[in-house]
């Protein structure tokens, strides 16, 4: 048996522990990097697990829905249904499955709203996503990973049962009767080098970024130090440090802001004083 098929045996091992005793139905499969077929095993969401999960996202008016590996089409039925949002879609590469979906959307009366491809997840474009959920394997879900960060836009919802995405910690979880549910919510991308002026004193930030964590170091006037604290939701970005001025006088410093490109248009607070600024990326 060779490694990526062992992979996949301890992987359906693991779903089943987790998501109950459920009868697996016929698998649906994907292709992916340099694999020629990857089986993720049907296993229906349980109700309050899809209204979880949805509530999690904050699916609502505006709101195009994405399912990966969408099954029967529930998750976006209720998504639409329940939810209102503009419009939802569902992948699955099982035209059983597909055809099921149909019919259920027609059932609930959504067929106006929702629509369901038969489609190989990593040949199909999801872009537009604005609130994206899945069930699968934590190795469909690493392959994914990067379509979602490059290609999705930054305040992207996304939602996953029972797996995470590796070292892309989860904004938020839920434990619900013993199934998990994780967040993620898609950053904008900062890293690099900032620069903006307040009174005629120069600052410069010079920014890594680990997902939707940073870090790195804040400059005034030349003068280097640490970022205590960094994160970003979205296109919103938050840090702080600690100034210290020409006579050795240290100060909290908070930059909060939103990112429009290689722009952040924000706020700095020193020691509780309040100045818009513009942020702009050197390089």
């Amino acid at each position: 048996m060779d490694t990526f098929r062992t992979l996949v045996l301890l992987g359906l091992t693991f779903m089943f522990n987790v998501s109950g005793a459920q009868e697996f139905q016929q698998p649906y499969k994907y292709k992916g990097d340099g694999i020629d077929v990857v089986d993720v095993p049907y296993v229906p969401t349980p109700d309050e697990v899809v209204f979880a999960m949805l509530n999690r996202a904050q699916a609502g008016p505006g709101d195009i829905h994405y399912d990966l590996g969408s099954g029967d089409g529930r998750i976006v039925i209720a998504a639409a249904r329940d939810f209102n949002v503009e419009r939802g879609v569902g992948i699955d590469l099982d035209p059983q499955r597909v055809k099921e979906a149909n019919a259920n959307a027609r059932t609930a009366g959504v067929t106006d709203k929702v629509i369901f491809v038969e489609g190989d997840l990593f040949e199909f474009d999801f872009s537009e996503a604005t609130v994206l959920t899945m069930y699968l394997l934590p190795e469909v879900n690493l392959r994914l990973r990067p379509i979602i960060l490059d290609d999705l836009k930054p305040g992207t919802r996304v939602v996953s049962h029972a797996f995470t995405m590796g070292e892309w910690e989860p904004d938020a979880f839920d434990n619900i009767d013993g199934r998990h549910i994780y967040y993620w919510m898609v950053p904008a991308k900062v890293e690099g080098e900032w620069r903006w002026t307040v009174s005629g004193t120069d600052y410069r930030a010079v920014i890594s970024q680990d997902f939707q964590k940073i870090s790195g170091d804040v400059l005034k006037n030349g003068t280097a130090l640490p970022m205590q604290y960094g994160e970003m939701k979205g296109y919103d970005i938050r840090f702080e440090t600690r100034l210290r001025d020409a006579n050795g006088r240290v100060s909290a410093m908070l930059l909060e802001g939103t990112v429009d490109g290689n722009t952040i248009n924000g706020t700095m607070y020193i020691d509780g004083e309040s100045t818009e600024v513009t942020v702009r990326r050197v390089n």
